[in-house]
């Protein structure tokens, strides 16, 4: 039977409660446990598939094509263990599949209530993510504790906490301690009143970690534990990292976190096996050079909305021992300044995905000029389609090309949308998402970066490179280097004599790991590498 940890944060939000529990599912692989992890997200979208960038930052996408919360990139990351479509729920989607058991008479007329219907079907859900053969099971509650939209989800836990056998369930607190400027002091009243919250609904964490900025005193951990009524041992402290995230795993470990959790749930296992990851975060703080990529986007001045995308740069740094400092050029900056002059500087380009016509004319500048000019570049998704606009306008003859989402009247819509989405009117859960295959050309870059002819990779999109124009996009010289073998859709195309110019429609930065950098992002890095060392 699995275990389960439950990791709830107090105070505010942002702690960064995703990275403490991925980090803690770290420390467990490291120690030879089998693991899932699951996100709870307390608001009423059925999932994030339909929130604004702004609101939520990226939408993380499974292989079986659930739309999630980015946190279940940050899990998959650090330990390079799958998530699914369990491995994230809402109170929108629990509600919603209440309300259809209701509507079905699953309940034989009774009345539905929050206790025990609603309860009953989220501790259904987390029961659910686990195998047969997993050990633990994370669970992180987003938002904090005392949110309204998350009450009904901390009883559950609670109930959770209640009715499990000693050693099957453990609970860690995430909570902010913190410096007051002002008073030149630390404060854990904040910290104090957060686990008291919590202990008023019924729950008693067995761990807590303070997020603080500045180094806490042995009299503050003495006053957190007597006054939170937590152990002193199994107080710990999560200071902001200097480097890299990908820190935190080794600082908790050092204050005996894996320790604490393997004896309060009464597992058998050896010492953490912790060597890779300690040279991983000595090369990421050693680096033998820094390299310059632009990322040109809607959104860049949101560092949630491209996460996946800067994550995949650095691993594609780390498999050259190099640092990526990420250039944040929006697009609509290109539109008023030009490619030229905002581009100066970097080696590489790189277009993320998005949607919508704001901004898009910046990127397709940008990509000419990285075409024009030997710039390594690297299109996903829209960055794949503008490529395409992009080449159609200023190669194959076609100055009107464009995209049908984009233009609608468009006399070459070169990029068109999906047959089956055409009579989709719904837009959560509805475009064309998760795992699905492509075919590489031999002796393509592509072929050459995967090290095969058959990969796999995830998607979210509903356009695509409309059929009437390959024949007239390949005449002009355009390769179409990878291709489903199912429908026959554009996956990848390459542009013949050029340092480095790759576009996919699918998101290989969803599959990057630090141990394991995605081969596209790695080669994308070292031709810009070349690039550098070449105009220095």
């Amino acid at each position: 039977m699995a275990k389960f940890i439950f990791v709830t944060g107090g105070v505010v939000s942002s702690l960064g409660k995703g990275i403490t529990a991925a980090s803690i599912g770290r420390l467990l692989i490291a120690r030879g446990l089998k693991i899932r992890m699951m996100k709870i997200d307390p608001y009423l979208n059925v999932d994030p598939g339909t929130m604004s960038p702004y609101q939520h930052g990226e939408v993380y996408v499974t292989d079986d094509g659930a739309e999630t919360d980015l946190d279940l990139g940050h899990y998959e990351r650090f330990t390079g263990q799958p998530t699914s479509r369990r491995s994230n729920i809402t109170a929108g989607r629990v509600y919603w599949e209440v309300l259809q058991r209701e509507r079905r008479g699953d309940y034989l007329g009774g009345t539905v209530q929050m206790i025990p219907h609603i309860t009953d079907h989220i501790k259904a859900a987390i029961r659910a993510v686990a195998d047969e053969d997993t050990d633990v099971v994370l669970v992180e509650l987003g938002g904090t504790i005392g949110d309204i939209e998350g009450l009904v989800f901390v009883e559950a836990l609670r109930q959770w906490g209640l009715e499990a056998e000693p050693g099957e369930a453990l609970f860690v607190h995430l909570t902010y301690v913190p410096y007051i400027k002002a008073a030149g002091e630390v404060k854990t009243k904040p910290t104090q009143q957060s686990v008291s919250k919590l202990r008023e609904i019924g729950i008693q964490p067995d761990i807590l970690i303070c997020r603080t900025e500045r180094p806490l005193e042995a009299e503050h951990l003495r006053k957190i534990s007597l006054f939170c009524s937590v152990k002193r041992q199994a107080v710990l402290v999560e200071p902001d990292v200097e480097q890299t995230i990908y820190e935190v795993p080794l600082m908790l470990h050092e204050q005996g976190l894996d320790d604490l959790i393997v004896h309060g749930l009464h597992l058998v296992c050896p010492a953490a096996q912790l060597g890779q990851w300690r040279e991983l975060v000595r090369v990421i703080g050693a680096p033998r050079g820094q390299v310059r990529i632009g990322v040109v986007g809607k959104y860049s001045e949101l560092q949630d909305a491209y996460k996946s995308i800067y994550e995949a740069l650095a691993h594609g740094g780390i498999a050259h021992g190099m640092a990526v400092e990420i250039v944040r050029v929006p697009a609509e900056e290109i539109e008023a300044r030009g490619a030229a002059e905002c581009l100066a500087g970097v080696a590489g380009l790189l277009v993320p995905g998005g949607f919508g016509h704001r901004g898009a004319e910046g990127k397709i500048s940008a990509i000419r000029h990285a075409r024009e000019q030997g710039l390594p570049f690297f299109g996903i998704c829209l960055g794949l389609q503008c490529a395409v606009i992009e080449y159609a306008r200023h190669v194959a003859g076609l100055p009107a090309a464009h995209s049908a989402e984009l233009q609608p009247d468009t006399p070459h819509p070169v990029v068109a949308l999906m047959a089956e989405q055409k009579e989709v009117r719904n837009l959560g859960g509805t475009m064309r998402l998760g795992a699905w295959d492509c075919d590489l050309t031999p002796e393509s870059r592509a072929a050459q970066a995967y090290g095969g002819l058959q990969i796999s990779e995830r998607h979210r999109h509903r356009y695509e490179v409309n059929e009437t124009y390959r024949e007239p996009l390949k005449a002009a010289g355009l390769q179409i280097t990878g291709v489903n073998p199912q429908t026959g859709l554009v996956e990848i195309i390459e542009v013949q004599n050029h340092p480095w110019f790759v576009a996919v429609q699918f998101h290989p930065e969803l599959k990057s790991q630090p141990l394991q950098p995605h081969p596209l992002f790695r080669d994308f890095i070292g031709a810009a590498i070349n690039n550098q060392t070449a105009e220095a």
